[in-house]
């Protein structure tokens, strides 16, 4: 018998067994594309005006590419926040707000001193983006295709949250030795002023170990991050097509589809600042700090400490989330690579629900 409702149809997550089957019967099995991939998530095929096929290599390199332009611009754009973020993270007594940290810097550092760690800022940030995005949608199409069809409808925020943890491991391998250089110039007064004086410091102190002491924590910080800043987005983006936008996506301008963009990329940064903020506070603190451990830096911040900086972050990520969502919706349609609308129900399910005659 076939289940009736969503609630039956939910009490067993696809992701603890991927090959979890909707149907109790055999059917006949449908022949795969001729290049023997299925696409769960969009046609396979070459759509008229697109530069590439959904998923094929030129797409992930292309995607990858935007994920550079998106990151590395939209970080080192905002270097001045983040300075003074990190500056109050570390040093709460000294800097007590954002603009008691921007009138401090200015007047020990000058205007140039808000631009410092800006070449780390941006090289380590466009490796992520290369990684976060390019990867994420490998292993969208990944998952998707181990799932099926109908198993992606249903778990498709189980999906972009699998999809999205995936890449930011890598991607956290690919950001820690320039974060590390980052928050070491910014937050030390004296001890670099630049990347190339400040890398090869760190490197003769403590070796290796100083690039790579932080991708923990890290990890702690920019996983939940990710995962949020693409499954909120994914699924915002679903709400605002069927709920605000008053006429369907594909009667919609590409300009008038990169303000869904910017406004659901805004809204996933705002949640996205708020639940890794206790880990960047760590971040930031252990990179300052020579021969500290994240336990020690967590045990000396405490329940409050962790929170300084919270509203600078706010104001920070949300703007950053939006842009890069923007900048990297703009690569893709500037290359007109494929842009799937937001999933809709497969027929299949819909007959088994009894929601089609």
């Amino acid at each position: 018998m076939y289940p009736t409702t969503l609630t039956q149809l939910s009490r067993a997550n696809p992701f603890n067994a991927p090959l979890f089957s909707l149907q109790e019967i055999e059917e006949p099995k449908q022949s795969l594309p001729a290049n023997g991939q299925s696409r769960n998530l969009a046609a396979a095929a070459i759509a008229e005006g697109d530069s590439c096929e959904f998923g094929s290599r030129k797409y992930l390199l292309l995607c990858g590419f935007g994920g550079i332009i998106s990151c590395g611009t939209t970080h080192a754009a905002l270097v001045p926040l983040d300075l003074v973020k990190c500056r109050m993270q570390v040093d709460p007594d000294k800097y007590k707000s954002i603009g008691k940290g921007f009138s401090l810097t200015l007047k020990e550092d000058g205007a140039r001193g808000l631009a410092k760690g800006w070449a780390p800022t941006f090289i380590g940030y466009s490796m992520q983006g290369l990684c976060k995005f390019g990867f994420y949608e490998m292993f969208k199409i990944f998952y998707s295709d181990m799932l099926g069809q109908e198993n992606t409808y249903l778990w498709r925020t189980s999906l972009y949250l699998a999809s999205s943890a995936s890449a930011e491991f890598f991607a956290d391998i690919a950001l820690a030795p320039m974060e590390a250089c980052k928050v070491r110039i910014q937050t030390c007064p004296g001890y670099a002023n630049n990347l190339r004086q400040c890398a090869p410091k760190m490197f003769a102190e403590e070796g290796v170990w100083a690039f790579y002491k932080g991708v923990v924590p890290l990890w702690m910080r920019q996983i939940p991050y990710t995962m949020m800043k693409f499954a909120c987005f994914e699924r915002t983006v679903e709400l605002l097509y069927k709920h605000v936008v008053p006429k369907p996506r594909a009667d919609c301008t590409k300009g008038e589809q990169l303000i869904v963009t910017f406004t659901a990329g805004y809204i996933a940064g705002v949640f996205c600042a708020i639940v890794s903020h206790p880990a960047d506070s760590v971040v930031s603190v252990l990179n300052k700090e020579s021969g500290s451990t994240a336990v020690q830096v967590l045990k000396k911040l405490g329940p409050k400490g962790v929170w300084k900086g919270l509203v600078a972050r706010i104001i920070m990520i949300g703007t950053l989330t939006a842009l890069q969502w923007f900048i990297y919706d703009s690569v893709k349609v500037y290359f007109r690579l494929p842009r799937p609308p937001p999933p809709e129900m497969p027929e299949s399910l819909k007959k088994k629900l009894g929601l089609t005659e």
